[in-house]
């Protein structure tokens, strides 16, 4: 797995642990142990910059995902699809971070950056594997996948 983490975001970041958490999402999902992601943290200017223009919303968000190639998960591919066939190692994508907007929110939730991080992080790859939450059953098997995901992470 090629776990690629920029931090542009000037907030010091613990990246040994998202890249460990992003190999642990992968692996659960069985996404090829080839396959290439790339982690970017940004400022909130330039999630901003990203946030109107990629989505056409205003201001900074926390995290946003852009997948580059399609993955199927079970057959040693990696996103939602037919698992009987099998997939090339591939560029998943990148996930794009905003530390600040974590801070944020991890002070509204009532929990630690660093779990606001993990939780945005594993969001991201989520969404770069093809799933979302535009409708409430896409949000309440996204969502699911997710907790399950980051129990399994901090159990180890």
């Amino acid at each position: 797995m090629s776990i690629e983490i920029n931090n542009e975001s000037g907030v010091e970041l613990d990246e040994e642990d998202l890249a460990a958490l992003a190999a642990h999402v992968l692996a659960a999902m069985e996404v090829n142990p080839l396959a290439e992601l790339s982690i970017l943290a940004v400022d909130e200017e330039t999630m901003t910059q990203h946030h109107e223009k990629w989505m056409g919303e205003p201001g900074p968000t926390d995290v946003l995902a852009f997948p580059m190639d399609e993955l199927r998960p079970g057959g040693g591919g990696g996103a939602r699809g037919d698992s009987d066939v099998p997939a090339d190692p591939a560029l998943l994508g990148d996930v794009v971070l905003c530390p600040q907007v974590a801070a944020k929110q991890a002070t509204e939730a009532g929990h630690s950056t660093k779990d606001e991080l993990e939780l945005l992080t594993t969001h991201g790859i989520l969404h770069l594997l093809g799933y979302d939450h535009a409708e409430p059953e896409e949000h309440k098997e996204m969502f699911g996948l997710q907790a399950r995901l980051l129990e399994s992470w901090r159990a180890r």
